[in-house]
């Protein structure tokens, strides 16, 4: 089994708590982004980027100094948007660690598919950015079938904890042999159930912290997450889709 799941638009530099393993398997396609995005104007970068004068004036000095095979921080420590600190993997036990290491797999618009101790460095590049490279209209046409290809190789289930802005690079290239399984994480609102997008991010870290921390090894044993206050909905489920309710009675939504 595979995990797979979005990164964060916040970033961090970390070359000391954990040693990279690797570089990313992508990296020269990394390399023909990131000379695409030197190529643009700031304006067509602010644009891009869809953010406010700071935070493109801080993407502005990372695109000119970032090197990609140096001064790297593990992917698994890079990413500081919700879902990772709830997941907190800077306090993962080596066996933890370990278990990541195999099963969790991080998609990316600007690297495509990173395992956990892949050495990266701090970039701004959704995936649904609409950045024409090598002929592709988009980032989606850029990668093509490639992520999945990576992804499925030698894996026939994936549990699928990624945006659907992510996971859609994966999915429609599932290979008719393979097995994917969204998780939604959803509460009652008024008769209905509905997703609340900072839940989602915290329960999302915290399942891959359950999944590594219990030792799971097939979907299945996914069903058992009963972490801040979600539960297993089975008739709300299908095949391809676990459904976990919150209990707004439940414990406090804390992040580590």
């Amino acid at each position: 089994m595979r995990i797979i799941l979005s990164p964060a638009k916040q970033m961090v530099t970390d070359t000391d708590s954990l040693a990279c393993t690797g570089l990313p398997r992508f990296l020269p396609r990394a390399e023909r982004l990131l000379a695409a995005l030197r190529a643009m104007t700031p304006q067509q970068r602010r644009t891009l980027w869809h953010c406010s004068d700071k935070i493109a004036a801080e993407n502005e000095q990372r695109l000119r100094t970032a090197d990609l095979r140096r001064g790297l921080t593990p992917a698994l420590l890079a990413y500081d948007g919700i879902q990772y600190k709830t997941m907190a993997p800077g306090v993962f036990t080596a066996g933890q660690l370990d278990y990541v290491g195999q099963h969790l797999r991080i998609l990316s618009g600007f690297y495509g598919i990173l395992r956990p101790f892949d050495g990266v460095v701090p970039y701004r590049l959704e995936m649904q950015a609409k950045l024409s490279v090598d002929g592709a209209r988009d980032l989606y046409g850029f990668w093509g079938d490639a992520i999945a290809a990576d992804l499925f190789d030698g894996c026939g289930e994936v549990l699928d904890l990624a945006s659907r802005e992510y996971s859609r690079c994966v999915t429609r290239y599932r290979p008719a042999s393979a097995r994917v399984v969204e998780c939604r994480f959803v509460e009652d609102v008024g008769g209905r159930l509905a997703e609340k997008g900072t839940y989602c991010k915290m329960a999302r870290g915290e399942m891959v912290r359950y999944l590594a921390e219990t030792g799971a090894r097939s979907l299945e044993d996914a069903k058992n997450f009963d972490r801040l206050g979600y539960r297993f909905l089975p008739e709300a489920s299908a095949g391809d889709c676990y459904v976990f309710q919150r209990d707004p009675d439940g414990p406090p939504m804390r992040r580590r």
